[in-house]
């Protein structure tokens, strides 16, 4: 099964906050930036990419069980984010890739 360290490995990633969750187990991915519909859609185990950056993001990856969550573009995170990602132990990632390109790369990952 896929951790988010690996992900984390293979991606490239920035460890920004939660890396108390690296061992977390990774169930697909989704991709969304309205949150109300992340809550409603997303499964458990998926890592989640967003643009949104405010602490809200880490309460709907709290609700929707997502293994990590993964700002593209490099993003500015805010600091109340990462301090609630660090208290909920959940992976705040961050990529300069765009979603799509970190979803091709996920994609190849899954394939293994």
């Amino acid at each position: 099964m896929l951790q988010v360290k690996s992900v984390v490995e293979k991606l490239q990633l920035e460890i920004i906050a939660g890396a108390g969750g690296l061992e977390t187990e990774v169930n697909g991915m989704y991709i969304g930036d309205l949150l109300s519909w992340v809550m409603a859609n997303i499964d458990k185990g998926n890592c989640w990419v967003t643009i949104q950056t405010h602490v809200n993001v880490i309460a709907v990856a709290l609700l929707g069980e997502a293994s990590c969550v993964i700002i593209p573009e490099n993003a500015e995170i805010d600091e109340n984010t990462i301090e609630k990602a660090n208290a909920e132990n959940i992976p705040l990632l961050r990529s300069s890739l765009s979603a799509y390109e970190i979803a091709l790369m996920f994609s190849k990952l899954e394939g293994n």
